[in-house]
């Protein structure tokens, strides 16, 4: 029986594994957890998120960011959260491709994705920004030409505790708008 202490090097290397992008073998190391604990929800998801990466690397991607997120913030049910996010990934992904497609909203096509005015009328019909973030963050880019609407939209991704992935988007936009006191508020408020 694998120790405890061994395992976690072993759910790190898997971790690894599938942010490198070798699939196969992240899922292979994620078994060899569940052989020896069955239970570990870590590799269960792990396994999960690896299989589904080997058909769409880019959801799968998306999902195990966002997993690692909850485990950060200590996320109370992070992996029932994911689960049910995976379990309904079908389901979303057809009724964004129905709105996508539909009148309602108007795509991208070259940028594949939609615009921001698009996605502020997405956030109107769910309710709030951190679903209707959720809904398309795995299907669809948001396409962002003005600087205004790429400050509010960082705005909200902070407001809304997608912290990792706005200071992605703040170290790009940092570049593009040196000295832009609103960016450096935004790094400000993440930090602290």
């Amino acid at each position: 029986m694998m120790r405890e202490k061994e395992s976690r090097k072993i759910l790190d290397r898997a971790e690894n594994l599938f942010y490198r992008g070798d699939y196969d073998e992240a899922l292979r190391m994620y078994g060899i957890l569940l052989k020896d604990f069955p239970n570990l929800e870590e590799a269960r998801i792990g396994a999960i998120l690896s299989d589904i990466a080997l058909e769409n690397d880019e959801e799968a991607q998306a999902l195990f960011e966002y997993y690692q997120v909850l485990k950060e913030e200590r996320t109370e049910g992070a992996e029932r959260i994911i689960e049910e996010m995976i379990g309904s990934l079908d389901s979303a992904l057809e009724k964004i491709s129905d709105l996508l497609d539909g009148t309602l909203f108007s795509r991208d096509e070259s940028a594949e994705g939609i615009t921001y005015a698009d996605f502020k009328e997405l956030v109107e019909l769910r309710g709030n920004f951190r679903r209707a973030f959720e809904d398309i963050m795995f299907s669809t880019k948001v396409v962002i030409t003005e600087k205004e609407d790429l400050l509010d939209f960082l705005q909200q991704l902070v407001e809304n505790g997608f912290n990792e992935m706005a200071m992605r988007y703040i170290e790009g936009a940092a570049i593009a708008y040196p000295g832009e006191e609103r960016i450096q508020d935004l790094i400000e408020k993440i930090k602290g």
